[in-house]
């Protein structure tokens, strides 16, 4: 089975690469092919992966290519975790908008706005070229804004593409162990919203929802990572566990003065960062695997600091720190129930159909899903209570504004995708924030 990874210079497809090579039995990935416009960055990310293959006599093969038709031609499976603008594009997203006084998160607020805007035209033709070079493949998608780019790439791949994220499952198997679970991997999670913005409201095992046992107790509230990031008091008068990336809403004050002091923001301490290792590597006898071992720990260590700052919640707990870059994780399981039709149920984004009703059936949604040979099937939930409804309508229609002004070129449109979102706080600033934006990077020209 073959496997092509869009992003393929990327500096975490290593965590991708080292999953196939724990993978077992029929309809294992045989072979991987690196795409990336970054013929240097493909260089080195392919010597890492030469690395960790060493020990492995039956490793995928490996090859790269700076051509996008070349890599579709002949997938069974396509991963897709690109960057349109690099991380030089993430830190100016960050830049512009705390400038305005108002969040430039990658996915989250202004930032993930003009971050899905500029991406929207690379993934509208990625699809054409799968669906006219690869139609049988299934494209697994984690390219962020995640849920936007994965509805955006629905509409010329239907249900064959599949967005993932490592946050659900994070939150469900810390939440979990603070119960006491002896496998946290089994226990069923109700979890539902937008990518990004869901609750965990249920997490099941021995035979009952253990959920209220832990909103009982602050104690065990408070020893987990979300615990300590929101509060016991917020998550109990919520009664359900926030992702991670609510506190930028719930505590959107507190995050942008935080993003604000901070000595450098999240994008240019990754962009600095990256630079360093990606220039290490140019000397061909610096050990490749160790130093992007070493730039990965670092990079984990230092994840949502500001928020922790900001809440309190002081370092991350050393399980957080192992447990991360799990989305490898739930690509290869995603990999392996379609591929072997092994039945599995993991949280994914993929079209609502009728599971919230509060949205249109082509809305991408976060939320369990049965997932076997013929693909991802969302389960039913239960409505969402109305506060987290009305948050996830509210940017559901930021979401499509944004594809509405990347499919028409329409300034008017980007400026509508910018003022309905619930942390921009005037049109006014979201009109600065588009002509700020279409000034700081050249993808954004296409909007007048």
């Amino acid at each position: 089975m073959r496997l092509t990874i869009l992003g393929g210079g990327g500096f975490r497809v290593p965590l991708v690469y080292g999953a196939l090579l724990g993978d077992r039995g029929e309809g294992r990935v045989t072979g991987v092919t690196l795409y990336d416009l970054d013929a240097g960055r493909l260089s080195a990310i392919a010597r890492v992966l030469a690395e960790q293959a060493a020990d492995h006599p039956d490793a995928p093969t490996v090859t790269v290519t700076t051509d996008l038709d070349e890599a579709l031609m002949g997938a069974d499976f396509v991963f897709s975790a690109i960057r349109v603008g690099g991380l030089e594009g993430r830190a100016a997203d960050e830049r512009v908008a705390l400038a305005e006084g108002v969040l430039g998160q990658e996915t989250v607020g202004a930032g993930g706005i003009a971050y899905g805007l500029r991406t929207l035209p690379v993934v509208d033709h990625i699809a054409r070229r799968v669906a006219a070079l690869a139609p049988d493949a299934w494209f697994i998608n984690f390219t962020n804004p995640a849920g936007l780019v994965t509805e955006a790439m629905s509409r010329h791949l239907g249900d064959r593409v599949i967005g993932i994220c490592d946050s659900p499952v994070g939150l469900g198997r810390r939440v979990a162990r603070a119960l006491g679970a002896e496998r946290p991997r089994d226990a069923w999670i109700d979890y539902v919203g937008l990518n990004h913005l869901g609750w965990l409201r249920g997490l099941h095992f021995d035979g009952r929802d253990q959920l209220p046992r832990l909103l009982a107790d602050q104690e065990l509230l408070g020893s987990f990572e979300e615990g300590k990031l929101f509060g016991p008091e917020w998550i109990q008068s919520l009664g359900a566990v926030p992702n991670e990336y609510l506190h930028y809403y719930y505590f959107n004050r507190e995050a942008v003065t935080a993003y604000r002091e901070a000595r450098q923001t999240r994008g240019a301490f990754l962009c600095r960062q990256q630079a360093r290792f990606y220039d290490a590597l140019r000397d061909p006898a610096a050990p490749a695997l160790r130093t992007w071992d070493d730039t990965r720990a670092e990079r984990e260590a230092t994840y949502m600091a500001e928020n922790r700052e900001a809440a309190g919640a002081g370092e991350r707990d050393e399980e957080s720190l192992t447990e991360s870059g799990g989305y490898e994780k739930v690509a290869l399981a995603l990999m392996r129930a379609i591929a072997r039709d092994e039945r599995t149920t993991l949280i994914l984004n993929v079209r609502n159909r009728t599971t919230l009703s509060a949205l249109d059936e082509d809305a991408v949604i976060e939320v369990p899903c049965l997932v076997d040979g013929n693909g991802a099937h969302p389960v039913a939930v239960s409505p969402l209570p109305a506060h987290a409804t009305g948050l996830v309508c509210s940017v559901k229609a930021v979401e499509r504004e944004a594809l509405a002004a990347a499919a028409s070129g329409s300034r008017a449109a980007a400026v509508k995708a910018f003022a309905l979102h619930p942390l921009v706080d005037s049109v006014e600033v979201a009109r600065r924030l588009v002509d700020a934006y279409r000034r700081a990077h050249p993808g954004l020209a296409y909007l007048t």
